[in-house]
């Protein structure tokens, strides 16, 4: 479909009461549906200052291409829903994009890439008041845990009371998980994605808060693949796939996510910049590809 960002703007001007009231009538669904999987398209990056994918520095950017990107990609049968930041959702509530989807709500987007206080991951996006007010169905929020910076408990702190939030309203909330280190020279922080580090992670996210009852994991694909099994027996949490920026390589990312699919804990996929900008700019064809995976 094609946006009318002209529209959008006259409604968000003179009727911003028009996404709330899009928001109440929006038809919903259980979280998991007939095919017992779940293939979640991701959109949150933008509101933490990630915007590139692969050598494109701003390839999410233009706010247009994106929702028409996101509008394709739900349009897929098999894709079940989307996870983005408030700004996001909005314009998919007024696009009428989200009817009979599963709609996450992304929570804390206050580690703005780069920066100094990138592990001081602030709840700066959805609350979780906002998702329950707004009818949406989920939660999802990135933990990030770097043991040299003290900014990582912070995060840490706050996730558990967000944990907790969640469970009192009964809705699922999405923990994404990883140990962090900043690059010594270039300062960047940089995801481990060894088995060890992996398997931590899974362990210090399952246990934060005062019940997992509600508590979904996210987590990456290890280094090497054959280690999945291994890791994922840390935790009886449910758990998806996400995918990250696998740049030039979009087949060997469907082979490592095909094979992690078939633990037992693996429930789906929630993945984002590989399948809205894919190397041959294929939307379709990569949706595709993930739904038949599941």
């Amino acid at each position: 479909m094609s946006v009318d960002v002209s529209a959008l703007v006259r409604t968000r001007v003179h009727h911003p009461e028009a996404i709330a009231e899009a928001a109440a009538r929006r038809v919903r669904r259980p979280l998991i549906g007939e095919s017992g999987r779940l293939m979640i398209v991701a959109a949150d990056h933008p509101a933490r200052g990630a915007l590139s994918v692969g050598d494109r520095k701003l390839a999410m950017a233009n706010r247009a291409d994106l929702l028409e990107r996101l509008c394709l990609a739900l349009g897929r049968p098999g894709v079940d829903g989307v996870l983005a930041t408030a700004d996001i959702l909005d314009d998919l509530l007024l696009l009428g994009a989200l009817d009979g989807k599963v709609v996450m709500g992304s929570m804390n987007r206050g580690g703005l890439a780069g920066a100094s206080f990138e592990l001081d991951d602030r709840f700066t996006g959805h609350r979780p008041e906002d998702i329950e007010r707004h009818r949406f169905d989920a939660g999802k929020l990135l933990l990030r845990v770097d043991y040299d910076d003290p900014g990582s408990l912070d995060t840490l702190e706050s996730t558990a009371h967000a944990v907790d939030a969640m469970a009192e309203r009964r809705l699922p909330v999405f923990v994404e998980p990883f140990i962090s280190r900043r690059d010594p020279v270039t300062g960047k922080v940089r995801n481990d994605l060894s088995a060890d580090a992996v398997t931590k992670s899974i362990a210090i996210a399952a246990g934060l808060g005062g019940t997992s009852a509600y508590t979904w994991l996210k987590v990456p694909v290890t280094e090497n693949p054959d280690d999945m099994a291994r890791v994922m027996e840390t935790s009886t949490l449910p758990a998806v796939l996400l995918g990250g920026d696998v740049g030039e390589d979009q087949e060997g990312a469907y082979e490592k996510w095909r094979g992690a699919l078939q633990l037992p804990t693996v429930q789906g996929l929630v993945v984002g910049r590989s399948l809205l900008y894919p190397a041959d700019d294929d939307v379709t064809a990569a949706v595709d590809t993930a739904v038949g995976l599941l």
